[in-house]
């Protein structure tokens, strides 16, 4: 029987989280963690946080660029002086690296942060007016009543 690992589609898309928590409940799959780690977060019902782990970038070593539904965060170490010190132990990774993800149509980017070695990057889905539900007035025997669309959940 072949297993089909759905992880990738997951992990690097942003607004079709109800899609794929659908998939991931009937398949049952787990997202394998890779460099740098990060985190998506739900912050409200149309709002969103993509959390990054970058400790020891500053916020000229990194770079944010959207472009056609896709968000790239870029880090790349600049050149240092000569280190004063010889370092015995190197475990904090500072290697260039290179995320996407692709974002939903409506889904823009409002915002970033650099905190405790953290890059948050806000992101928000706007819905345009054409998908919004809307109230249709019905007409019975000249009274006009008005009956509310619901939204699908």
């Amino acid at each position: 029987m072949r297993q089909f690992d759905l992880a990738p589609l997951y992990r690097n898309t942003v607004g079709f989280d109800r899609l794929f928590s659908m998939l991931d409940q009937f398949v049952g799959v787990d997202a394998a963690p890779s460099y740098p780690p990060y985190n998506i977060e739900r912050t409200g019902e149309n709002a969103y946080r993509i959390s990054v782990a970058v400790a020891g970038f500053t916020d000229q070593d990194l770079s944010i660029e959207v472009k056609e539904n896709a968000l790239s965060i870029r880090g790349e170490k600049k050149a240092s002086e000569e280190r004063k010190t010889d370092v015995l132990y190197q475990g904090i990774a500072a290697r260039t690296f290179e995320r996407r993800f692709q974002l939903a149509d409506g889904v823009q980017v409002v915002g970033a942060a650099l905190e405790n070695g953290l890059l948050h990057v806000d992101l928000t889905r706007q819905i345009p007016e054409a998908k919004k539900p809307k109230l249709i007035p019905i007409n019975t025997n000249g009274v006009s009543r008005t009956i509310e669309a619901q939204q699908a959940a």
